[in-house]
């Protein structure tokens, strides 16, 4: 995947808050700080962003677009959820660090409304018959069961989450 001009310049302010959070405290943290860390110009992060937490969405859309890119199926049967599940829990492992960044600012709820906002477009597009409280049921669960994993330093078994997590919602 190439990166425009545009979003290396993104990545480069994301990148540089979150260096930025794990010296310091969000609050205390400014624009002036950010665009001096990421070598970009005041201009250049309010075309962008409007804010510190538009840093943090667009971190969460842009690994949601890789994440994308690489399942290249849908899934079809229970070991198909399990194994999707999987893939979202070893990502969501491999970004441990700014997880624990937006945890220790308690910026959760822009994961969970993220993730709310993500799960409802899903279910509006691709199940369009389905009872409306169900994303926000599935947005919950990844949301409450990642943070508890989280909280536990993932020490949790991938596989064993996987598992509970589709064992709890799979009907089929």
């Amino acid at each position: 995947m190439a990166f425009t001009q545009e979003e290396y310049s993104r990545w480069y302010i994301t990148q540089a808050l979150f260096k930025l959070m794990s010296e310091y405290e969000f609050e205390k943290i400014n624009v002036t700080d950010i665009v001096a860390k990421a070598g970009v110009g005041r201009a250049t992060f309010y075309r962008y962003f409007k804010s510190k937490e538009d840093v943090i969405i667009y971190y969460f859309e842009h690994y949601t677009k890789e994440f994308v890119f690489t399942q290249r199926y849908c899934p079809r049967c229970r070991e198909d959820y399990i194994n999707l599940v999987k893939n979202i829990l070893k990502m969501f492992k491999k970004q441990i660090e700014p997880f624990r960044l937006i945890r220790k600012a308690k910026l959760e709820y822009i994961y969970l409304d993220y993730l709310n906002k993500n799960f409802v477009g899903l279910f509006e597009n691709d199940y369009p018959d389905e009872n409306i409280y169900k994303p926000y049921i599935y947005s919950g669960m990844l949301f409450n069961v990642s943070m508890k994993w989280l909280d536990d330093g993932c020490g949790e078994s991938v596989d064993t989450l996987a598992e509970m997590i589709v064992s709890s919602i799979y009907s089929h």
